[in-house]
């Protein structure tokens, strides 16, 4: 019988009584977590270390905390704006600190990116899984609680509860004790504030042990990153590869911002996109383009549904039908508007997104005649943080075995695009990063990690073009490589490659591909840009226009704090350059208009400095 509770403390303790004070307990990745109940179970393990609470999950959502004062001086009020009275987990800030006691594990298969590079003990406790193994390992350790946050509809004994954000691993986990091959407490906490997602999300609340209410906290909620020119350029470069009748995943991030905006802009407005995409390629677009409006529409599988599909269906993209569903996902997380729309929504224009497990959505095994027939000429877009000159790809780890996020369901999707009839898998890049030495390359030779192997590779895309490598040799692969590489970048590679006998001694770039640099991207990109086809926020935000100002200033800043050269360049910009018109409001908003001792003055500098630098006038 499911006992109802509006105390998280109360509902500790009885979970405490009937486990014995030995406590596995299982959270959804992400926006799922019941976050009442673990940081009251985490309480009472850190009060007592006769209680032994291991925690599996992933995608810890933390607040940002910056430790750079000035990026801390902008982010603050943004947090208390947009994360208000949101509960945060206890286990977090002393795994971090390294005082979590050891009666309390945190196990993990996905890290938010870069956040536990520095939390030895995050690192030793890493699962490293694709997301659809992921179930497998947490059956392995046997958990006695599953915890989620559930949206809820009606009441007594007809109360139908949806895992809303999070099928993705639950109804698998709920089969199996089904089938008794685990016995957990299941416990939901209700929260207003999720939308009601059917499917294969609802399910009756009397499935519950414990539900916990009355407490509808603020959903965690990021705001959408701004999308840069390079990253524009990287969507619309993928937004031509996408076939209309075809079927789309994206990933989070400013990337699958951009990419979407291309879709939208191509469908919109497809003679401006034509103009873009023909501008970017020098008039020679690499393989197949599709440059038209849609007709048939796109039809989604992903794992996450970002932000972005729900603009890609309000926009006429994403119309194509399965089942009555244009989007098939196994997890979603956005912006405080992307939750409001959603629950906003009719039921039968939500009933078109069906949420499902990732064991649904990342594979193919199961209903596979049905899966092949919904998933007709598959574009399965992700990004990774480096790629090898012969189309390895990084996108989890360091190589000294670090892990920054984690493998997720990128293989899975990648190895979908070679199983699938007419599918492809598509990698996105940006060229080069900011590294302490200054600009690197994101084309390598070598690396010493990979996530997923150059007997996959299939397409690379960065902001200078479209790298198909699917079925050619090494040396071709190389060629193709080397024309999305950032020109500074590529006459050491050529070398390297040719000195380990894998070019021929006597190969020169094609004359096309030797002016990849920023100059002559922004060049490239100048008349969409002037159409206004390039906003940084195409999709909007919660950053005030002050705000958005700032962002690419205190970039710039930390960018340039890697070397004295880079400092000194923004002081002299501050002190004799070019005055920017908002630059007076932005220092307001910093607490820099009247700096009072010589490092404020310092850094009031440096700031105007930077948005001199990165002004659009």
């Amino acid at each position: 019988m499911t006992q109802h509770h509006t105390d998280a403390d109360r509902l500790a303790d009885e979970i405490i009584r009937q486990t014995g004070g030995t406590i596995v307990l299982a959270m959804p990745l992400g926006l799922g977590k019941a976050n009442l109940t673990c940081n009251a179970l985490v309480a009472r393990a850190m009060a007592d270390s006769s209680i032994s609470l291991t925690i599996l999950t992933a995608l810890t959502l933390e607040k940002p905390s910056p430790s750079n004062p000035i990026e801390r001086q902008f982010i603050t009020p943004v947090i208390d704006r947009l994360f208000g009275s949101y509960p945060d987990l206890a286990y977090a800030g002393p795994l971090h600190n390294g005082t979590l006691p050891p009666n309390i594990e945190i196990i993990e298969f996905f890290f938010l990116a870069g956040r536990w590079l520095s939390s030895p003990r995050a690192q030793q406790n890493y699962i490293s899984a694709n997301y659809t193994h992921a179930l497998g390992a947490i059956l392995d350790r046997k958990p006695n609680v599953l915890a989620q946050i559930v949206a809820r509809r009606g009441e007594g004994d007809g109360a139908t509860v949806s895992l809303s954000c999070n099928p993705d691993l639950t109804p698998d986990l709920l089969k199996a004790r089904e089938e008794g091959l685990i016995n957990p407490l299941l416990v939901m906490e209700v929260n207003e504030n999720l939308p009601f997602m059917d499917g294969d999300a609802a399910y009756p609340e009397s499935m519950a042990d414990h539900v916990l209410e009355g407490a509808n906290w603020p959903l965690f909620a990021p705001p959408r990153e701004p999308v840069s020119p390079t990253d524009h350029a990287i969507g619309l470069q993928i937004a031509r590869l996408i076939p209309d009748g075809g079927t789309l995943q994206i990933g989070i991030g400013s990337i699958g911002d951009a990419v979407a905006a291309g879709l939208i802009l191509r469908h919109q407005r497809p003679d401006d996109f034509h103009d873009a995409v023909m501008a970017l390629e020098q008039n020679r677009p690499t393989g197949t383009s599709h440059l038209s409006a849609f007709r048939e529409g796109l039809f989604g599988a992903s794992e996450m549904f970002v932000p972005a599909f729900l603009d890609l269906m309000e926009a006429g993209v994403l119309t194509r039908e399965v089942d009555g569903a244009c989007l098939q996902a196994g997890f979603f997380l956005g912006p405080t508007d992307f939750y409001q729309r959603l629950r906003d929504m009719p039921d039968q224009e939500r009933a078109r997104i069906a949420m499902r497990p990732v064991s649904y959505v990342n594979e193919l095994y199961g209903p596979e005649d049905e899966k092949r027939q919904a998933r007709v000429n598959a574009r399965f877009v992700n990004s990774g943080m480096m790629a090898t000159l012969m189309g390895a790809v990084v996108s989890d780890g360091l190589e000294d075995g670090r892990v920054v996020s984690g493998v997720g369901g990128q293989y899975n999707f990648v190895a979908q695009a070679f199983a699938l009839e007419g599918a492809r898998s598509i990698i996105a890049i940006r060229a080069t990063r900011e590294g302490p030495k200054g600009t690197e390359s994101n084309i390598r030779w070598s690396y010493g990690h990979t996530t997923i192997p150059r007997h996959l590779r299939d397409i690379v895309v960065t902001e200078y073009g479209v790298a198909d490598l699917r079925g050619k040799s090494d040396a071709d692969v190389i060629a193709a490589m080397l024309a999305v590489t950032d020109s500074r970048f590529q006459r050491e590679l050529i070398e390297t490659a040719i000195t380990a006998g894998k070019l021929p001694g006597d190969f020169e770039l094609d004359p096309r591909f030797r002016s990849n640099t920023p100059e002559a991207l922004a060049a490239r990109l100048s008349d969409a840009e002037a159409r206004g086809d390039l906003p940084p926020f195409p999709f909007g935000t919660d950053f005030s226009e002050t705000e958005q100002r700032l962002m690419p200033a205190l970039a710039l800043m930390r960018d340039a704090s890697a070397s004295m050269t880079g400092v000194l360049r923004l002081a002299q910009a501050g002190i004799f350059g070019r005055p920017d018109p908002q630059e007076d409001a932005c220092l307001e908003r910093m607490a820099m208009s009247r700096p009072a001792t010589w490092r404020d003055r310092l850094y009031a500098t440096l700031l105007r400095g930077a948005i001199r630098q990165t002004s659009i006038i």
